[in-house]
């Protein structure tokens, strides 16, 4: 079985060098990243697939045309929803034989929301990492229609091979999404300082997703380094970029807002906090860590007050017992049946062809030129603003 898969940034990059390598013995894979505004940058490639080949970056076209030439079995689309539709409905349309087209979720993805669901529903199988995942977006299809088969696939990043050395780091996994506010960030950088000032032995480490410089899948307004040099560096904290792995190679603890890292840090054994003093809900991205006895607010992270997930709450989420997973089983039965019914995408009709063509604009105009037409963009609304 031949597989082409397609990332668009860098967490669905990591995600899909992972799921590659979970694939039965014989597969040949492939693996590229499309041109778009939040393309990771070399470093952040070189980071998401650990030491391997580095993929290259191609434009739309360029990967429309490896398909043409390669004639993939299937092509995993890992990328951001809107790049998921347009490539699967207009890029990569018409390709005989057609493959088989799976897209995915890269992390939590609890609850399970429609947006997610219709802007992949035009694949033949969307992989999901839990059994809660698997049963609300279940419904969600059921409800709505569209789409094709849901499977059940091991998280791929969670190595049960991999366990934490041992050390003196507690490492900090930022998101980019929550909290939004900079006060909040503010005191958070806080807690860790406090947490560093009582624990010199401790050496506190503020994971990045990316540098200031560099693209990620959500836009950060508050970057947390940007953050810590504008409040004069209050105390003894390190930052850090690269491989999460690495990091919790070396941990005593972890604690993060939410971040699927706290999943790797689990199955690591580094005991764990996340912080619910901004609330626990669907917003904030942690609602899932309710019953995993790792909820704790920012006091009892300058204590050094790190716990261990409940098991009854792992079974549940994200570390059900391998013969669960499903997900490659129904990807051999979809190759075998060729041809076959394609999923059909809850997208195809007029009142959604101005948001493909949008979505058309990032995979196919160079990131610099959208960036200038953007700003154009804005600068003519603002004139026209201010003449009425």
């Amino acid at each position: 079985m031949r597989v082409l898969a397609v990332a668009d940034s860098d967490s669905y990059l990591k995600w899909a060098a992972c799921l590659l390598g979970d694939l039965p013995a014989g597969c040949v894979t492939e693996l590229v990243v499309v041109r778009t505004p939040i393309a990771p940058s070399q470093e952040q490639i070189a980071a998401a697939v650990g030491g391997a080949q580095p993929p290259p970056v191609l434009s739309a076209r360029s990967v429309r045309r490896l398909a043409e030439r390669t004639r993939p079995d299937v092509i995993l689309v890992a990328c951001t929803g809107p790049v998921v539709d347009v490539l699967v409905a207009e890029v990569l349309t018409g390709l005989r034989p057609r493959p088989v087209f799976v897209s995915g979720l890269p992390g939590i993805s609890v609850p399970a929301t429609e947006k997610a669901w219709v802007f992949r529903s035009g694949c033949d199988l969307f992989v999901l990492h839990s059994e809660r995942e698997v049963a609300e977006f279940s419904e969600i299809a059921a409800r709505l229609g569209g789409g094709g088969a849901v499977g059940l696939a091991r998280l791929p990043f969670l190595r049960p091979d991999l366990t934490a050395q041992g050390g003196d780091r507690v490492v900090f996994a930022t998101q980019a999404k929550v909290p939004k506010g900079r006060e909040e960030r503010e005191r958070i950088l806080r807690a860790l300082a406090e947490l560093a000032g009582r624990r010199p032995d401790l050496d506190v480490v503020v994971k990045l997703r990316a540098l200031e410089d560099e693209r990620q899948t959500h836009n950060e307004r508050f970057h947390y380094q940007r953050l810590w040099r504008e409040m004069g560096e209050p105390g003894r904290l390190t930052f850090a970029a690269g491989s999460m792995q690495d990091q919790l190679r070396q941990a005593a603890g972890f604690v993060t807002v939410s971040s699927t890292a706290a999943l790797e840090a689990v199955a690591m054994g580094v005991p764990s906090l996340v912080l619910r003093d901004f609330g626990v809900s669907a917003e904030m991205i942690n609602l899932v860590f309710e019953g995993s006895d790792l909820l704790g607010t920012m006091e009892e992270l300058a204590d050094g007050d790190f716990r261990a997930a409940s098991a009854h709450w792992c079974a549940a989420n994200y570390f059900q017992p391998a013969e669960r997973n499903d997900w490659t089983g129904l990807l051999a039965g979809l190759v075998i049946a060729r041809p076959r019914t394609p999923a059909r995408s809850l997208l195809d009709g007029p009142e959604f062809a101005s948001a493909r063509r949008r979505a058309r604009l990032r995979v196919e105009v160079p990131p610099k030129m959208l960036r200038v037409g953007y700003r154009a963009k804005r600068r003519m609304r603002r004139y026209l603003r201010s003449l009425t």
